[in-house]
């Protein structure tokens, strides 16, 4: 999941190259709701080997209210903090 800097929104999205693509959304290059909304900070995140999988977890987590997302984020990330940097590390 990803946020703006000031946590206003979130993105939910699959991927099957998670540094590639937060690296196009901080570049600016994912056009739409991430560019509009300026959703760079990557703040929880989950591995499957299966891409089925994955659209349903990505389908499941986008249904949620707004308070559950943010518990499922605390959870892990209790800070908020851009996980991408820990990434490229």
């Amino acid at each position: 999941m990803l946020t703006n800097w000031n946590n206003r929104v979130l993105y939910t999205g699959v991927t099957n190259n998670l540094l590639r693509r937060i690296q196009e959304h901080q570049e600016g290059k994912i056009l739409g709701f991430t560019q509009k909304y300026n959703v760079k900070k990557l703040v929880y995140f989950e591995e499957t080997d299966s891409i089925h999988v994955a659209i349903e977890r990505e389908k499941e987590i986008k249904g949620w209210i707004r308070q559950k997302k943010n518990i499922l984020i605390e959870e892990e990330n209790p800070q908020w903090k851009d996980l991408s940097e820990e990434l490229y590390e």
